[in-house]
């Protein structure tokens, strides 16, 4: 959980790069890759991580070895690490890693996706057959004597198959989530809006986000997991974090490297994420104390490529984060031109000494010419 100024959300930063990341990339990379990978993200601060998909490999190969990961992998203190299970079968394959992973937390929550196409392609399931199971979660949550409950929408702001989700339908759609759960006695304190095909743009979240607090000013945790094929993520992170205020959580779901994407969704890996590194640059910028090491979380995106042979599409580990005031650039660095090169925020001068330096006198660093002064 961050600390927060000028009244902000809270932010909580949820790592999806073994999960979200890896479920649309090679099978052939090596356990010995994974478990490089997550231990290097146990240590750059971040306190949420999902190790992996306990799912069947005959869909998902790339998570056919999550159990072996698990067990070779170096648990942090502080923590939490999860597995996502979508049946019954999953939830019993996580059960016997837990600990290190953590019982499944939240809420319990009512959840549909806008669109039926999508439902069934990825999870074999119409929208009708997702509602149909509001019923049970209501009685389960009440025989427990839960005390909060939350809604959720999946392609809340459009479809690559059926178009665009008009803010009414979406909010119709909640109203009946939340109505189960008020006649039910039980209070709504969350929501969650997924957008799988990457519809999300600023203005759309912002209206959304206006809609339901305004309607249900109770709400006071949002969890949003947005894709990135049109680019849209982080500009849509940054709506979010204008329209919520310091008596909200935003918690993110976000992938280092900004690598992932759904086989269903009709994009492959250009889906994307925003990349954990940008997030936290973002974050750190606007005064939101992320916890997070970003140097250690470049280390990650760079041993992430290495690893899958090409560059991911973040930004922050490419260019690397803005240089503080002693690390400013030296005025008479030579050219830099390439993805490689650019590396010398990290590596030093030495990468670009090959490089050109057309200017006839050597340009004076304002720093010193200021000390001068």
């Amino acid at each position: 959980m961050t600390r927060n100024s000028g009244g902000y959300p809270a932010v909580h930063l949820n790592e999806e790069v073994m999960r979200e990341g890896m479920q649309i990339e090679s099978a052939d990379i090596s356990v010995a890759d994974k478990v490089a990978l997550l231990d290097l993200l146990s240590r750059t601060g971040l306190k949420s991580i999902v190790v992996g998909s306990f799912v069947s490999p005959r869909y998902t190969p790339q998570m056919a070895q999550i159990d072996e990961i698990v067990q070779r992998f170096t648990p942090v203190d502080g923590v939490r690490y999860t597995g996502l299970a979508l049946n019954e079968k999953g939830r019993q394959r996580a059960a016997e890693f837990t600990p290190p992973l953590s019982p499944r937390g939240g809420v319990p929550t009512l959840n549909c996706h806008m669109c039926d196409t999508f439902a069934r392609r990825n999870t074999n399931s119409s929208q009708a057959d997702e509602i149909a199971r509001w019923p049970r979660i209501v009685a389960a949550a009440t025989a427990s004597n839960a005390p909060e409950a939350g809604i959720a929408l999946g392609a809340v702001w459009g479809s690559n198959f059926t178009g665009p989700v008009a803010l009414t339908d979406s909010m119709a759609m909640l109203r009946r989530q939340y109505r189960m759960w008020c006649e039910a006695g039980i209070a709504v304190t969350s929501i969650a809006l997924q957008d799988p095909m990457s519809w999300c743009m600023p203005h759309l979240v912002e209206q959304q986000l206006e809609a339901v607090l305004s309607e249900w000013p109770g709400i006071t945790r949002v969890h949003l997991h947005l894709h990135n094929a049109r680019g849209m993520a982080l500009p849509s992170i940054y709506a979010a974090l204008r329209t919520l205020d310091a008596t909200h959580t935003l918690s993110l779901d976000t992938t280092a490297g900004g690598i992932g994407g759904c086989p269903y969704c009709g994009n492959g890996r250009a889906t994307g994420m925003a990349a954990t590194e940008d997030v936290v640059s973002m974050l750190e910028a606007m005064g939101i104390d992320t916890g997070v090491d970003l140097d250690r979380l470049i280390e990650v995106v760079w041993k992430l490529e290495r690893i899958l042979g090409r560059p991911t599409p973040g930004c922050v580990a490419h260019a690397g984060p803005r240089p503080g005031p002693d690390e400013l650039y030296d005025p008479n660095l030579p050219f830099v031109e390439t993805h490689d090169e650019a590396r010398h925020f990290r590596l030093g001068p030495s990468v670009v000494e090959h490089q050109l330096r057309p200017w006839k006198q050597p340009i004076p660093h304002p720093s010193k010419s200021r000390s001068k002064d």
